[in-house]
Parts: C-alpha cells; structure tokens; sequence
C-alpha cells in the first residue's frame, strides 16, 4: 500500500486544490483529510457520511451543584481559570486543562472528571472515491492523536477493498498535526508558491521531511507571479537534492472551479489543467518506481 501526502509549509499554497485534483486523477484511491483542525478538502468533494465516531482525548471536570457548598476552593486554585463564578460555580470547559487540582481541594467531592469529546471524525463517499476526515472542536487539542486515528481509518479501508493508494491531503505548517501525517508515507508532495514566505516555508517543511526520511519532490503553484522567487526556488531545490516535478501557472478560474464544488481538471481543459496532469503523471510514476527522485 502507498501513501501519498500533498504538503505545504504555509496555508494558501494551493495545496487541498491540487488534493483534489488528483484525487480526481486517481480514479481508485482512498481520500484522507488530514487537516483536522481547518478541514476544507470537503468543500471541493461534497462527501456524503456513512459512518460518524465521536473522538474523545483527555479529560476535563464537572461541578454537581446540587453538592457543591459554594466555598470557592476549586476557583482559588484553578491557575487556568476555569471556573466561573455565576449563580454558582461552573467549570469553562475550553478553559479546562484537566489537571483535577479543583477536584483534588474540594472539600465535599462535588467534582468528578469526565472524558473530553474534542471533535468526530468521518468515513464518506465521495464521487471519487472514500475519503476518511475529521474536525477538531474549536480549541481542543491532540490534533496529533485524531490524525493518526484517521490515517490508520483509511489504511483499513484501502486493506479491505484491495486499494493500493492513499492520498492524504495534509495540514500546512510543521507542527505536530504535519508530524503524525508524513510518518511512514511513501512519498511527499510539497506544493510552493514563489513569494518569500513560500520560500521561507518550503525550507522548513523540506527539513522536516528529510527528517523523518520521506522521499520529497515539490511543484511550484502559481509559477508566473514571480520568475525570480521561482529561480530561487529551483536554486534551493537543487542544493537539496529535492526534484521539481512541475509548475502550474496561475488562473483565476482555478477560484471558480473550487466556488462551483469542483476541481480544476474537471472544470477546466487548459495549461492549468495540462500542468497538474502531468504533475500527477510523474508522481504515478514514482510511487511506481517507474521514475526516481
């Protein structure tokens, strides 16, 4: 089975569009949205759920009033201040750590701790194919542990229904969420655009990539804005040994596919179009050791 991750060091690079696009291509892949905390892959597959699971991570604490002696204890040695004085004491459950201090001082045990449901993840079908994602609830945490949870989803389905390819549609940046979506990946696709913070970017994800040992080619969106930031990709690329497999052309109808629920490559027959298939045409043919890096 492989696995295939489209990344980006920044947001905005184009990244879930060119996702998309390929997932398209692909005709036969399962579909992972990896980005638990800003989903939007979605958006462009209008995926229809089959099955729905609460994810749940940590704990956070719950005040019984009908035992509770309005002491003020829990409030005085909350340091994230969680508890809320109105009629009566009540625990902010996005401020909540889960570290029990309030239950441990209050001197009638009118506090317990509950399991924190953080968010759901998902398994739909889409006109593409299965497309495993998730959504993280507004300030909850372990991004991390949900993404591992819906990678290890999409490779029971693509073991089940006899499916050789993943594709992952990643979170950008670095952190952690980035760190538990490339982890064992056959292959890496960092999209790029030509401004300094795409560049700045780039470097960094290219660091982490190599890092964790996973093969990496990049393509540059949007080539035509700026020739001489390209030049210093291509420049940086070639210092590190990280292949430029393609460059796609800016187009505003790109914005208009993606407003319409669509791809490009299905909105559009164009340079644009010609350009992400042959992007896919030599990532096929590195994940099939047809080409090398």
């Amino acid at each position: 089975m492989k696995e295939l991750i489209v990344i980006s060091g920044k947001g905005g690079t184009g990244k879930t569009s060119l996702t998309a696009c390929m997932a398209v291509l692909a005709k036969d892949a399962v579909l992972v949205d990896c980005d638990v905390d800003a989903a939007d892959l979605h958006l462009i597959l209008k995926p229809i759920i089959k099955e729905q699971v609460e994810f749940k991570s940590g704990q956070v604490a719950d005040i019984n009033n009908d035992v509770c002696i309005a002491c003020g204890e829990c409030k005085n040695s909350c340091r994230f201040s969680a508890v809320v004085k109105t009629k009566s004491y009540i625990i902010d459950q996005l401020s909540c750590e889960g570290c029990k201090v309030c239950q441990i001082v209050c001197p009638v045990n009118a506090i317990s701790m509950h399991e924190n449901i953080c968010g759901s993840w998902y398994v739909s079908e889409t006109r593409c194919g299965t497309m495993v994602h998730a959504a993280l609830r507004p300030g909850s945490e372990n991004s991390g542990k949900l993404v591992s949870i819906v990678r290890q989803k999409a490779k029971e389905i693509a073991e089940n229904n006899e499916t050789d390819l993943i594709i992952i549609d990643g979170p950008p940046g670095i952190g952690c969420p980035v760190i538990a979506s490339i982890g064992g990946a056959t292959l890496a696709l960092i999209v790029t655009e030509p401004t300094k913070s795409g560049i700045h970017d780039l470097k960094r994800i290219a660091e982490l990539t190599r890092h964790f040992k996973v093969p990496t080619c990049v393509c540059i969106n949007k080539f035509d804005l700026n020739y001489n930031a390209v030049r210093e990709v291509e420049i940086f690329c070639k210092d590190n040994q990280l292949k430029v497999i393609g460059k796609i052309p800016y187009d505003l109808d790109v914005t208009k596919a993606m407003v319409k629920g669509l791809s490009a490559v299905e909105f559009m027959d164009n340079s644009v179009s010609k350009s992400i298939k042959d992007v896919w045409d030599v990532l096929n043919s590195i994940i099939n050791k047809e080409e090398t890096l």
